[in-house]
């Protein structure tokens, strides 16, 4: 089961150039969906904007190197593996998530374009790929769903009550499961439940790639474009345009700044860690 190209056995009741035209509709969609949300959200003015202002705050000049220094660190950590996250569950649940759905959205789209017939038949380690893609995103996914989400964690909400920024994980939970579920049921030979099975991983994937523009999908790209500036900022000096972190026992601090030692004396005492205290729980 695990080895057979289920798209190719498909291919018998609808036409590889369907499957194939479905795909780059979803492609479109994704892109005009992040686009939307760009112009929507202003997210990209404000990139550029807060970029601009970090530059007139910078206290030295970056040279390229040091950018393409900061760039590598970006991917190695932001991006590949989510060293962002404080929670190494939260950590884990999202590299399982993120990387099944890069390997199931590949080794779809190599299925679809490269072997969509029994005609050509399909290596066995690409729908193997496709399968182990799918359950690690269900693993991460129905991790993060039921047991990590800060609204359940913190706020006491149920499982299965929805938002509208639940779309995302939803879906995308959706459309690997009932893709599963359509393979196994189609090796079986069930054929009246596998298509029953196909239609509600095609919605779901629909509902997925069309509702980019309503949910977190196009956070994706920005997220390490976003990460890569605020590595800058802390290089350049101009500290994302926030005040500075001051000693304050330092006598310059208390010149400047009078109010420091009439309410918190000459040498205050140190704060500690304030809520990092706690062990991060949820987010």
């Amino acid at each position: 089961m695990f080895t057979i190209n289920p798209f190719a056995e498909m291919s018998a009741y609808i036409p590889a150039a369907v499957m194939q035209a479905y795909i780059v509709v979803m492609v479109l969609f994704v892109i005009g969906g992040t686009v939307l949300d760009m112009l929507h959200k202003k997210s990209a003015q404000y990139f550029f904007e807060n970029a601009k202002k970090a530059e007139k705050a910078a206290k030295r000049t970056v040279s390229g190197g040091e950018k393409a220094s900061l760039a590598i660190q970006t991917l190695t950590n932001e991006v590949l593996t989510s060293a962002e996250f404080a929670n190494p569950k939260r950590r884990i649940s999202h590299i399982f998530t993120m990387y099944g759905f890069i390997l199931f959205v590949a080794t779809t789209a190599i299925m679809i374009f490269a072997y969509p017939t029994p005609a050509t038949p399909t290596p066995g380690i690409i729908p193997l790929l496709w399968h182990v893609g799918a359950l690690m995103l269900c693993f991460g996914g129905y991790w993060f769903w039921f047991s990590i989400r800060v609204d359940v964690n913190s706020e006491a909400k149920k499982w299965y009550k929805l938002d509208r920024a639940d779309l995302f994980v939803v879906s995308l939970l959706m459309t690997c499961t009932f893709a599963l579920i359509w393979s196994v049921l189609q090796s079986a030979g069930v054929s009246g439940l596998s298509t029953l099975a196909f239609v509600l991983f095609i919605l779901s994937s629909t509902v997925l790639f069309v509702g980019v523009y309503f949910s977190k999908f196009a956070h994706m790209f920005f997220k390490p474009a976003a990460a890569y500036q605020k590595r800058v900022t802390r290089a350049d000096g101009s500290n994302e345009n926030l005040p500075y972190d001051y000693d304050l026992s330092d006598p310059d601090v208390h010149k400047r700044f009078p109010d420091i030692p009439e309410y918190m004396g000459k040498n205050p005492p140190n704060m500690g860690l304030g809520i990092k205290r706690e062990s991060p729980n949820h987010y």
